[in-house]
């Protein structure tokens, strides 16, 4: 994404700030901050010269992508451990230095920081490297034309401000051969990040999956945990617990009809059992009557001679 600049027709408060803030340009003092310097505003630099939000509008398919890699994380991403915070913005604008133009990247992730309980106040909705000490620790850039400049001066911009990983999604192949490119920090530049897609410091990994999301089917980038299985969102997981719940429910009625069959097959057991013993006990009363009969019919006999 672009950075942020004037929309048509500003107002004339916007232009007098536009104007103070290219006459009067932050000196920023470098301060050593891990393997990069990090810029701070020099006394009485005032942050409303800089340009924070604009107009320019976001099309469906990145907004959604964009969703798709920050609310998962909110919702069902255990985090990078410890209890440690994190912040994962779309369309954020970062400020490297006390000065515009900012960057704008469609997508960051920033582990060990927190929005300010003010978030409301100007300095505090952007993401200024300087409040925040340091930059995010991984970016994600989303290609649909060939006006951002991804795999150059922006690449370059990303890295000179110390950023970790930075992930180029090139859905439609705009400006590479391929539709994923990651690219790790090391000795100042970027280089690619092969194989599995995968950052150990963060704790998390990347993958593209074809599927559907609010009802439109496509190849997405998707977050994944330590398995290599994805973070879900809310309605993949509110499916899985139904699912659970429909499989659990399920279960029960299956074994309720497994103990119903069993005390059937048990009563019919116990029936055969009782018309078998009613029978045998016939026989028997039958056999005992007949040798009754055989023993008076042979004392008659006995009697008559």
């Amino acid at each position: 994404m672009d950075s942020p600049s004037f929309p048509t027709g500003r107002s004339e408060p916007d232009a007098r700030a536009a104007e103070a803030a290219t006459a009067r340009p932050a000196a920023p003092v470098q301060v050593a901050k891990g393997t990069a310097a990090l810029a701070v505003p020099a006394p009485g630099f005032d942050i409303e010269s800089l340009i924070t939000e604009d107009d320019e509008p976001v099309d469906m398919l990145s907004e959604k992508q964009q969703r798709l890699l920050t609310g998962p994380l909110y919702s069902f991403w255990a985090g990078p451990g410890d209890g440690r915070p994190f912040l994962a913005a779309a369309n954020v604008g970062v400020f490297p230095e006390p000065r515009n133009p900012a960057i704008v990247p469609d997508v960051f992730l920033s582990l060990d920081v927190q929005v300010h309980e003010n978030w409301w106040d100007k300095k505090h909705r952007s993401y200024f490297v300087w409040e925040f000490g340091k930059a995010p620790d991984l970016v994600v850039e989303i290609v649909l034309n060939q006006n951002g400049n991804e795999i150059g001066e922006k690449r370059k911009r990303y890295a000179r401000m110390g950023v970790g990983y930075y992930v180029v999604f090139d859905p439609l192949r705009q400006v590479m051969g391929d539709e994923l490119r990651v690219f790790r920090l090391s000795g100042g530049g970027y280089e690619r990040h092969g194989g599995r897609l995968w950052f150990p410091e963060l704790g998390l990994g990347m993958t593209l999956w074809e599927g559907e999301f609010e009802w439109v089917r496509g190849r997405w980038l998707r977050w994944t945990d330590a398995q290599g299985e994805l973070i879900p969102t809310g309605k993949e997981r509110a499916d899985q617990e139904a699912a659970a719940r429909q499989a659990a429910e399920t279960r029960v009625q299956q074994e309720a009809a497994v103990r119903r069959e069993a005390a059937a097959r048990q009563a019919a057991e116990v029936r055969v059992q009782q018309e078998t013993a009613a029978r045998r006990q016939e026989a028997a009363a039958r056999q005992a009557a007949e040798a009754r009969v055989a023993e008076l019919e042979a004392l008659l006999g006995r009697r008559s001679t």
